[in-house]
């Protein structure tokens, strides 16, 4: 199978000091929350064959969560539709890919999730923290939807040793304050040696960190707005997915600067 890969990373997204320390968030133009790049017809081939044949895995919703899956497909409608190569109609949408997708408000998640590239992800308030109580996860790095839907946000990063309990309460701060007119964003990146976009594992089985250089580099940018309707948090996920060869000096130079003494 030919690797599902992006040709460059457009930007060094975790060379900003603001970002290396958590929850590491910066403000982010509504207009720029949505990102089709090189890797869009490949990733969303991945996308469909996923929800279509191993939905279980990439999709879990709570009954209670529909009426926030159905105002985050009509905010993912609205901001493709000012987007180059889509075409939303009353009943589908043609993506740039030319793959027409039928909308059917009765499975919104799948939907949306067949339109984007983002893996979406819906967390709404329990009694002391949000829950997520809905996602369409279909490229996830080293973890499982199961094991966390319906769970707080501290017990979803419990195998993050840096997310301790002074973390946990800055984040759950944060998801309070977030405005629906202020989205929030934060990047990542992880060395790997393959180009898997679907690469779950469980809590007992964390992967091995690889070290640079290495065949690949993935880099998470994530993405955080609230629906004004429902008030719940959208946390979406834009994976890239690019050869080591690929990366500019400077942005190799930045890898290796980050690696302990």
């Amino acid at each position: 199978m030919t690797d599902v890969v992006q040709s460059s990373l457009p930007i060094t997204l975790w060379s900003d000091p603001r970002l290396s320390r958590l929850p590491g968030i910066l403000p982010l133009d509504p207009a720029e929350w949505i990102l089709v790049d090189d890797a869009y017809a490949g990733q969303m081939a991945l996308r469909d064959v996923l929800i279509a044949e191993r939905r279980d895995e990439v999709l879990r919703i709570d009954e209670r969560a529909m009426p926030a899956a159905r105002e985050l497909l009509a905010v993912v409608l609205k901001t493709v539709s000012a987007l180059s190569g889509f075409e939303v109609g009353r009943d589908a949408v043609r993506r740039p890919d030319g793959v027409v997708v039928r909308l059917d408000q009765g499975d919104p998640l799948a939907v949306a999730g067949r339109l984007v590239q983002e893996d979406l992800c819906l967390l709404q308030q329990g009694h002391d923290e949000h829950l997520l109580t809905g996602a369409v996860l279909c490229f996830p790095a080293s973890w499982m939807l199961a094991e966390k839907f319906m769970r707080p946000l501290i017990r979803i990063h419990a195998p993050i040793r840096s997310y301790d309990g002074d973390v946990a309460r800055r984040v759950q701060r944060l998801f309070d304050a977030i405005r629906p007119e202020r989205p929030l964003w934060r990047a990542n990146a992880h060395c790997w040696n393959a180009a898997t976009l679907f690469a779950p594992r469980t809590e007992a089985d964390p992967r091995e960190p690889v070290a640079p250089p290495a065949r690949f580099l993935r880099s998470e940018r994530q993405c955080l707005l609230r629906l004004p309707q429902s008030g719940a948090v959208v946390f979406s996920i834009h994976t890239f997915m690019v050869r080591w060869q690929d990366l500019t000096p400077a942005q190799v130079q930045s890898l290796m600067d980050r690696q302990p003494a």
